[in-house]
């Protein structure tokens, strides 16, 4: 067995607590698909663009993209939030 090998191991071991987490814990999810999804759009927006013209354009950007994902998560639907947004009445998740 390689060096790399032996060192994934013992990570493995050493943080088996935290890599089992979600069989202990059900609010952990048993992947983060969603958190990759969530990124993935600014990367293919880089790749088609070539790039994102600004700090500034690629902040906002990425502030829509999160509003509309944590509105997403809690069922609401883009197009409905965009409008909620636009005529002043921002949505806004509960605190429970």
């Amino acid at each position: 067995m390689t060096k790399k090998h032996n060192a994934l191991a013992r990570r493995l071991l050493d943080r088996q607590d935290d890599y089992l987490r979600f069989t202990k814990d059900w609010r952990v999810p048993a992947d983060n698909n969603g958190s990759e999804r969530d990124i993935r759009m600014i990367k293919l927006r880089q790749k088609v663009s070539g790039c994102l013209r600004t700090l500034t354009g690629a902040k906002q950007f990425c502030t829509i993209r999160s509003y509309l994902s944590t509105a997403a998560k809690h069922g609401k639907h883009y197009l409905e939030t965009l409008v909620m947004l636009a005529e002043g009445r921002p949505w806004l998740p509960s605190n429970q």
